[in-house]
């Protein structure tokens, strides 16, 4: 059961974490430094990154 509650919760968190780094992502000034440089912030890919392996790890759990 607590395997289920675990599963929960990374699902939260994975949502949470991939809609942030995607908000950063899509930030003005993100735009801008990816327009000048190419580069995109590794907050940015962090959130997204990490939102998209605690979704899967949830999606693990829950089964």
């Amino acid at each position: 059961m607590k395997s289920k509650y675990l599963g929960i919760v990374l699902l939260v968190i994975g949502v949470a974490l991939a809609w942030w780094g995607y908000n950063i992502y899509d930030s003005t000034s993100s735009q801008i430094t990816r327009a000048v440089s190419g580069d995109t912030p590794i907050e940015a890919w962090a959130g997204m990154v990490g939102g998209a392996i605690c979704v899967l790890v949830g999606l693990l759990k829950l089964k």
